[in-house]
């Protein structure tokens, strides 16, 4: 199959070199010149719990590059990004492409079916976990489930095709019915988790620790949680509050993916993630006044950047 990986921060270079591996035609497509120009002199090197090698794969900077359409597209940019990187890969894009989004955050799937169609796109989440080292190398950190799955519930062929070819790839991958409540699960999780690590500056684990950041993240996926009821989604976890510590607890000595941004005072997925609580439950006439105050801090966060001490 030729599929690109539109992204290839560490999520997006790890799926590509996985999926090259195992015999499909695969590009990288990333404006971050040094990474891509890294990969194609010298391979792109993963590491980790999948083992430590070169992988020969073709990475590019521009969609044109790699000529023709494609049979598969998996999107990995930031969830800010997603609108551009859609019309910038038009010309990848034929009557039989399938648009898969693994990214975090609400808002993707909408984003890509306004651009390429609702019926060309799929989204899912996964549990895969990657560390960029620096241009052309990546470290494999983490394994778990990944879903994939139509908007409508529907277990099409399509789907079936490529989640089997992501298992093949040694990403297991199951097809799922309820895909929208996996990417809300999934939200809940990141709501509890990223935007309240960034404000006390600490590593997941601690965030189920003491007196006050356990009450927090309990109000943030409470008022997620009522949002999501109200709009009649299945979430795939009956205690979400549980099951946010939980993975605290299974993920204690990592340093979530906002924080990493904001360490680096690089832009966050706050608007996607938090922030969309706040939009969503604004539309439903529910007040969302932590994840309100929470998003706003975050932002203020980013805009002090340069003025920090």
């Amino acid at each position: 199959m030729k599929i690109t990986i539109v992204g290839a921060g560490a999520m997006g270079s790890l799926f590509g070199g996985l999926l090259s591996e195992s015999g499909n035609e695969v590009y990288l497509l990333d404006i971050w010149k040094e990474h891509i120009e890294t990969i194609n002199k010298k391979g792109l090197w993963i590491e980790g719990l999948s083992g430590d090698r070169f992988i020969k794969i073709k990475a590019v900077t521009e969609p044109k590059e790699i000529g023709g359409t494609s049979d598969l597209i998996i999107i990995f940019v930031k969830s800010y990004h997603t609108e551009s990187a859609a019309k910038n890969i038009s010309l990848l894009v034929g009557k039989s492409t399938s648009i898969l989004t693994l990214q975090n955050g609400l808002g993707n799937f909408e984003i890509l079916s306004n651009v390429f169609g609702l019926e060309k796109v799929i989204a899912g989440t996964t549990s895969y976990g990657a560390t960029m080292l620096c241009p052309g190398r990546v470290r494999h950190a983490g394994i778990g489930p990944t879903a994939i799955g139509e908007l409508n519930g529907k277990i099409t062929t399509r789907v079936e095709k490529i989640a089997q070819i992501l298992t093949q790839a040694g990403i297991k991958t199951e097809t799922s019915d309820n895909v929208m409540g996996l990417v809300w699960s999934k939200l809940l999780i990141n709501v509890g988790i990223n935007a309240l690590g960034v404000l006390i500056r600490v590593k997941n684990g601690e965030l189920i620790k003491g007196k006050y950041s356990p009450k927090l993240q309990a109000a943030l996926v409470e008022e997620a949680i009522e949002v999501a009821n109200k709009k009649g989604i299945k979430l795939v976890h009956q205690d979400m509050i549980k099951e946010v510590a939980s993975i605290c607890e299974e993920t204690s000595a990592n340093l979530n993916s906002m924080l990493q941004d904001v360490l680096k005072k690089k832009r966050t997925e706050i608007d996607f993630i938090n922030g969309a609580i706040v939009r969503e439950g604004n539309k439903l006439n529910l007040s969302i006044p932590v994840n309100q105050v929470i998003t706003d801090l975050i932002k203020a966060v980013e805009e002090a950047y340069e003025k920090q001490i």
